[in-house]
Order: structure tokens, then sequence, then C-alpha cells
């Protein structure tokens, strides 16, 4: 078994990440869930998140590793090995601030050092434990056999000698006055010792410390380095093999296993994101995908990026479930203003973006739907420079989606055409649904206009529900139910300042003032 990547099933699939977000990852705020994700990462992940995969193996192939990752001894090694390999950069990039010759290849030394064992850990975790995914099975064997390869071997052994041969080396410094003088260890006393020792016995209870600390930053000063200097001169053999060492393993990473270090962090970052939300009962599945069925669903959904800002402050997340079967291909979400349906269509989005990426989604299970491209069409501020009216930019912008999106395409619009009069937000509506119902493509579709439910039986009425007591107070909750033609006589009365709870604090107003 050949390994290519952890991410990637095929080696093609490595050169294809994007640079540069999707155009739909601010509508649905994606871009906020994965600023949290990579956030303090040292590797720069984002490209990873920014590329969706169109193949169910791809997916599949994800999916094992991420259950690999379940098992706390798999995670535990991996996780440990990234830390090494962290130390190890940052030792190297120490090496590039330093100035004198023999620290500097001390520093390098460590670094190699540092690698070794973070290969070695990793390669004797893997072999004794039980990893079922095709990409942890492939890179152990790639490890296996890079461990044993003689290269890596005479690395490790010349490393290690070398590190002893250093450790072994002794030596005095004499300072009388601004005279230093370095000379070879002869088996001299430890006159600190002997101090210590003679006083001991007049030391009663605790006792402040006197003794200074020698400053433990990075870099030497010009007098250390001198000191250092005259060290390397009696101890000869030993720093030249230094000297070499650092000349012949320049180029000592292997590139398949550094590539494998800064892949195998997006997995680790997106179980690490969404541990906080599972500590708190919030469920996360791997969903089944298909490239063919539309019959999708989920269940105990929720939107990501508003959970993340809920979630810190003990805040209550709501949870929604949806379905299409057999012809139904839209839901056409209606209801009051501020009830959740922006939410509804943001997490319908993020749930087949995060399925498209081989990642676990928000809800205790889902079907979902793998989609060639995720199309957006949300309420915008209206931009002076181009100068076109609102509702001709949002035409202009639905047009190009229209124009792109194939039967395998995901097409989300909230809030779309409110600019207009209700005739022409609903003869726009119609116009827009019936040429997505031509491309049998799925789409969301949040609207004030009621009457767009009944257009086809392809489309599916979901209502954002308020407290039947108190319709002021929403629920949050969308539930699959034919619309009840008020979002609009809603919308209106929101409008003028004429909504249940509007009048009801005007009404107290008035009685406080009589």
């Amino acid at each position: 078994m050949r390994f290519y990547s952890i991410l990637f099933d095929q080696p093609e699939g490595v050169a294809t990440c994007a640079s540069e977000a999707p155009e739909h990852f601010t509508d649905l705020h994606l871009d906020r869930v994965f600023d949290a994700i990579t956030a303090g990462r040292e590797s720069d992940l984002k490209p990873f998140f920014y590329t969706p995969l169109h193949d169910l193996e791809a997916v599949r192939y994800r999916h094992e590793v991420l259950r690999d990752l379940e098992n706390a001894d798999v995670l535990t090694g991996v996780v440990t090995f990234t830390q090494r390999m962290r130390r190890m950069r940052q030792q190297l990039a120490q090496v590039a601030k330093l100035h004198y010759q023999y620290q500097k290849e001390r520093w390098f030394l460590d670094a190699v050092e540092t690698y070794c064992e973070a290969v070695s850990a990793l390669s004797e975790t893997l072999a004794r434990l039980d990893t079922r995914s095709r990409g942890l099975q492939a890179f152990r064997e790639y490890l296996a056999s890079y461990s044993a390869s003689e290269g890596f071997r005479a690395l490790v052994a010349e490393t290690q000698t070398l590190h002893d041969d250093l450790a072994r080396v002794q030596y005095c410094v004499q300072i009388q006055g601004n005279r230093v003088t370095v000379s070879p260890y002869a088996d001299e006393a430890d006159y600190s010792a002997e101090v210590e020792a003679t006083f001991a016995k007049f030391k009663q209870g605790a006792v402040k410390d006197y003794r200074v600390r020698f400053a433990d930053w990075p870099e030497m000063n010009h007098v250390e380095a001198r000191a250092l200097e005259f060290v390397a001169r009696l101890n000869p053999d030993v720093f030249k093999a230094l000297d070499q060492f650092s000349a012949d393993h320049r180029d000592y990473l292997d590139g398949t296993i550094v590539a494998f270090d800064r892949e195998v962090q997006f997995y680790l970052a997106y179980l690490e994101f969404i541990q906080r939300f599972k500590s708190e009962g919030l469920p996360f599945c791997y969903p089944q995908v298909s490239t063919r069925s539309k019959a999708i669903s989920a269940q105990d959904t929720f939107d990501l990026a508003l959970a993340s800002t809920l979630v810190p402050n003990k805040s209550p997340v709501v949870r929604n479930a949806f379905f299409l079967q057999d012809q139904e291909r839209i839901f056409v979400v209606s209801g009051p203003n501020q009830g959740g349906k922006s939410t509804f269509a943001r997490t319908f989005g993020q749930l087949h973006y995060l399925a498209s990426l081989g990642l676990p989604v928000p809800g205790s299970e889902a079907k979902l739907f793998l989609p060639d491209q995720i199309y957006t069409h949300f309420e915008r501020e209206e931009d002076l420079t181009t100068l076109r009216g609102k509702l001709e930019d949002e035409l202009l912008r639905m047009h190009d989606i229209l124009e792109q999106a194939t039967s395998g395409s995901i097409i989300i619009m909230n809030e779309s055409f409110a600019s207009t009069t209700l005739d022409d937000a609903r003869f726009l509506g119609e116009q827009v649904l019936r040429q997505i119902i031509a491309l049998d493509a799925l789409a969301v579709y949040v609207t004030f206009v009621d009457e767009l439910t009944s257009l086809s039986d392809s489309i599916v009425s979901m209502v954002s529900t308020v407290i039947p007591d108190n319709p002021a107070e929403r629920t949050y909750r969308i539930i699959r139910q034919p619309a009840d033609g008020l979002a609009y006589a809603a919308a209106i009365a929101e409008k003028y300042g004429l909504t249940y709870e509007s009048l009801s604090q005007r009404i107290a107003r008035r009685s406080i003032a009589r």
C-alpha cells in the first residue's frame, strides 16, 4: 500500500488545494468557523478547509482516518508527534536567530534529535495499535520502512553519539578581574559543594537564597562565545564532528513526514474544535453522503457558527431537523422575522460543506448530498460604486448563479428581493424557483412571500415558530408545515412598529403615564 497523503486518497488531490475561500463562506459564516478552528495553529491549514471533495471515496477515506483518531491511544500518539515536530521547527527557527557558529550547530543538533524522537515514537505507537483506515495503515507502513532504513538509523546513531560526546565535555573557567581563563578539567574539587556542606550545620529553617542564577535566554554574549571557542580548542575532535554533522544533514527532513505533520493537523484542529460542543451535549455524526440521491435529512442539527458564540456563554443551542423525500428538492422557509430562518439556511449550507470536507457534522444523524458547488444569494448592502440599485444588483447576482448552477449544485437564497413590492417579490421568486426546479437542484429559499410554498410539489414549506401564548417570543424551531399566510403581514407590522411586542410596550407605557 503506497502512501500519498493522509487527506487525499489519490496523489492528484494534494495539488488541488485552493488558496482562497469559496464565495459562499461569508454568507454561511464558515469564515468564522474556520478562523476559530485554525486559530493558534502554526501550520497554514486554511487551504485544506477551502477545498471540498467531490468524490465519495475521498470522503470515506477521511471518515476512516477520523474514526481511527477516535481511539485515544492513536490520538495521543499523533498529537505527541505533532507537538515534537512543532518543537523541532521552533529549534530550527532559533538557529536562524543566533549568531555564533557552535551555538547554532548545537541548536541544530537538538532539532535533529527532536525529529528522530518524533519519528521513532510515532512509528512504535502505530506499529502496536490497531489502525484500520487506509490512510494511517499506509503511513504506518511508510514510517516503518523509513525508520528501518539505513539512512535514518545512521542519523539516529550519529545524533545520539554526538549528543553524548558533547555531554561529556568538561572544563574549568577561572575569572580574575577582567581576565577569563578556560582550561581542561582535571578533577578539581567542587568548592561550591564543599562550602555548602560546611555551612549546612548553621542553617535554621527557611532562609533567603542569595545565589545568582545564570540567564537562560538562548543568545550568548561575547564573553560566553569567546569562552566556547576556547572549549572547542580544548576538544577539537568533538567540535569538528559537530561542524561536520551540521554540514552533512542540512536536508535531514523527509518530505512525506513533513507533509503528514501538516495535513494531520486538519483533523486534529477540527476534533479539538468540536469537542467543546460535544462536552456540552451537542451531537456530531458521520453523515451518509451521496452524489445521486437527493433524499436528504438531518436530526438535532444546529448552526456551528452560532453555537460558537452561545456555548461559551452557557446559552442554549436550539436544534432543528429536516428531510426531503421522493421528488422534493426545495425548502421554502417563511415565518416571523428573527425566528431563525436565516440560521436554518446557514445550517443547511454548513452541513453540506462540512460533509464535502469529509468531516463529522452537527447532528445526531444526517444523510446529505455531495454538491459540485454551493451558491448563496444573501441580502447585501447597496454598493454605490457600481451605479446600480439594490434590486438590479440582486438580479445580476442571481442571474450569474443560475447560469453556473447544475443539477448537482446547492442554492441557498436568504431574503432575496425583499427590497421590492410584494407583487414583484412574488413574481421574481416564482421565476427563480421555476428555474431551480428545472435544474433539479437542491435549494433553500427564505422569504416573506408565503404563496411560493405552493408553487410545485418539489417545494416543501418550513415555518419558523413562536410561543402560541406569546407571539412575540420565538422558539427558533423551524418545522415542516404549510405556511400560515402571515409572514408578509408580520414583516409589514414589524416595519411600522405594529407587532404584538411593540404594541404591548406602547400600551404599558401609556398605562404608566396615566
